[in-house]
C-alpha cells in the first residue's frame, strides 16, 4: 500500500472518515475529498490528510480536483467513494416525491461515482492498477427503511453501475466493487433515524441482526481496506453486504 496514491470521498461523514483513516494507516498516501466548507477543513486536520475540495455531482468540478490532486501529490490509484446519504431529505408517500429532491439524491450517490471514474480511470489503465469501492448500501438491496423512494432507487443504480464498470475495466488490472453496509450510526442523518425509531423500533432492528449489535464505522473500513489491497486483485464485480447478517 506504500506505493499507493488513494482518493477517498465523503469524509465529513463518519463511513468516509474510517475509510480514509484505515488506508493511511496502511500505508497509503490518501487524499480526503467533500464538498467546500469548514467540515471538510475540520474532517482534514482531525485525520491529517490533505484535502481537495469538489462539488462530485458537478463532472467539471470533478475533473479540476482531480487535475489538482495528480498535479499535487501523483495520479490515485485507489478511489473509495463514501460520499452519498439522503440530503437531509425523509421519507414521503410517493404521491408528494419532488422532482428536485429526486435528482439531488441520484446526483451525490451515483453520478458522483460515475464521474470519478471517468476522471480516474485513464491514469490507472496507463498503469494497469486500480481499485474502485463504491459504498452502496443495504438499500441497494432491498427496500430502504428510509422510506425514501430516491435513495432506494439511488444505491440500486449504484449497484448496476458497480457491475458494469466491473464487466469494463477489469480486463485493464482494475477492479470495481461496492460495500453495502447495514445500519451504522455515522452521521447525524443516522442517528436522527435511530433515534425516530424509538426503543421498540430499535430493538426490532438489532432482532433483525444476526450478530444482535449495529455495526461501526471502522468495520466497513476494514472491508474497503480488504477490497483494496493486493490481495483482492481476482474480486471484482462483488457487492459486500457488511451488515451482521440481516434477516
Amino acid at each position: 500500500m506504500t506505493a499507493r496514491i488513494a482518493l477517498v470521498t465523503g469524509v465529513v461523514g463518519g463511513i468516509g472518515a474510517a475509510i480514509a483513516a484505515r488506508l493511511a494507516r496502511d500505508g497509503a498516501k490518501v487524499i480526503v475529498s467533500d464538498l467546500a466548507g469548514a467540515a471538510l477543513d475540520s474532517a482534514a486536520d482531525r485525520l491529517g490528510l490533505s484535502a481537495v475540495a469538489a462539488d462530485l455531482g458537478d463532472p467539471a468540478s470533478v475533473h479540476q480536483m482531480v487535475q489538482q490532486i495528480t498535479t499535487d501529490h501523483g495520479a490515485p490509484d485507489i478511489l473509495v467513494n463514501a460520499a452519498g446519504g439522503v440530503c437531509n431529505q425523509v421519507g414521503t408517500p410517493l404521491e408528494q416525491v419532488d422532482a428536485d429532491a429526486w435528482h439531488r439524491i441520484f446526483a451525490v450517490n451515483v453520478d458522483a461515482s460515475l464521474y470519478l471514474s471517468q476522471a480516474l480511470v485513464p491514469a490507472m489503465k496507463t498503469t494497469g492498477w486500480g481499485r474502485i469501492v463504491t459504498i452502496s448500501s443495504g438499500a441497494g438491496l432491498r427496500p430502504s427503511l428510509t422510506g425514501i423512494h430516491a435513495y432506494t432507487a439511488a444505491k440500486h443504480a449504484l449497484v448496476g453501475l458497480t457491475k458494469q464498470l466491473s464487466l469494463e475495466l477489469g480486463q485493464h488490472g482494475i477492479t470495481v466493487n461496492s460495500i453495502a453496509p447495514g445500519f451504522i450510526l455515522s452521521n447525524p442523518a443516522t442517528q436522527r433515524q435511530w433515534d425516530a425509531y424509538g426503543p421498540e423500533g430499535q430493538a426490532q432492528l438489532i432482532n433483525r441482526i444476526h450478530t444482535r449489535k449495529l455495526g461501526t464505522a471502522e468495520d466497513i473500513a476494514a472491508a474497503a481496506a480488504f477490497l483494496t489491497g493486493a490481495e483482492a486483485g481476482w474480486i471484482s464485480g462483488q457487492i459486500l453486504s457488511v451488515d451482521g447478517g440481516i434477516t
